[in-house]
């Protein structure tokens, strides 16, 4: 007892507070985007296409009052395979774990049938929790903000207007949330702003490159699996192989002449030696794996488990 009260009142303040703040909404809200804001730093990737996230990621915010631990989630949606299923479940169980959920709305946009599914899943977790409703892209609606047509669906601490791309409405959500977290101490060094090892880095690169040059179809038959990572003085090697579901989806990402593969390839290199702070060697493969979005055991080997609740 007295090492906690030293760690309470020496190192961070009997007033600090940390806890997970899940980052939950329908696919393509800004719920990646958002998180990225915060922290002033890319730690998820982000593209124009739903579902681009696949699982639970962890964005740490530090301050001198408070840590933050923001668990970004796939978007909520009607799941037609394992894969859809593991990323709707990885949502729902990062509701039971949060002590503050962030609720990220189109506010440009009337609710949709995915919103009141998730108002549903809302109405089941604790009154106790917190619940903040973040009217993202706000800067796109056409009316005064008061989140009304969302509120009447589930009861909210509070509404916040915000625009995750314009970083509008960031510092007014931090300071909003901070006081809802419980006390604590800091669980993460200052300086860490995501739990996601490298390798796990790497392949989501890759696959937001493939799905921001690639056509509707390909990003979501896409997995990427770091084969090989290896630092060495001054560079860094990396190895990957690129899973599609069939021969043609194959041929689109090789392209022709290898064109698309290599234009893939140049861009997550770019963004890989930024992440690193050195130069990279990429090699990457492309491979067929017919319906590995219903293969468990495949879905496992590429990092896609099935989460598990925290033990409090």
């Amino acid at each position: 007892m007295d090492d906690l009260d030293s760690i309470f009142s020496d190192d961070w303040g009997a007033d600090h507070r940390s806890g997970v703040a899940a980052v939950i909404g329908r696919p393509n809200v800004g719920k990646s985007t958002l998180i990225n804001a915060i922290l002033g730093q890319k730690i998820a990737i982000v593209t124009a296409k739903p579902q681009t996230t696949r699982r639970r990621q962890l964005g740490i915010y530090t301050a001198p009052e408070a840590q933050i631990l923001f668990v970004d989630t796939p978007g909520i949606h009607q799941p037609h395979n394992c894969l859809g299923d593991y990323m709707v479940k990885t949502a729902h169980d990062a509701l039971q774990d949060a002590d503050v959920i962030l609720w990220i709305v189109d506010a440009s946009q009337a609710p949709r049938s995915e919103d009141r599914r998730i108002a549903a899943q809302l109405a089941e977790v604790s009154p106790a929790t917190p619940k903040l409703l973040i009217l993202n892209k706000a800067d796109l609606a056409a009316d005064e903000l008061d989140g009304g047509c969302y509120r009447v669906l589930v009861d909210c601490h509070r509404a916040l207007p915000t625009s995750a791309k314009e970083k509008q409405g960031i510092d007014e959500l931090v300071h909003t949330l901070i006081p809802l977290l419980p006390r604590g101490p800091r669980y993460y060094p200052a300086e860490q702003a995501s739990a996601s090892d490298m390798r796990f880095m790497a392949a989501e690169i890759i696959r937001e490159k493939i799905i921001e040059l690639a056509s509707e179809e390909i990003p979501y038959a896409v997995a990427v699996e770091i084969n090989r990572f290896k630092e060495k003085v001054n560079i860094a090697i990396i190895e990957a192989f690129i899973y599609v579901e069939r021969d043609s989806q194959k041929g689109i990402i090789i392209g022709r002449r290898g064109r698309m593969i290599k234009q893939i390839g140049i861009r997550a290199r770019a963004d890989l030696e930024k992440l690193l702070g050195t130069s990279v060697h990429l090699e990457t493969r492309v491979k067929v794996l017919k319906n590995w979005r219903s293969n468990e055991q495949f879905m496992r080997r590429v990092g896609y488990k099935m989460s598990q609740r925290r033990d409090d």
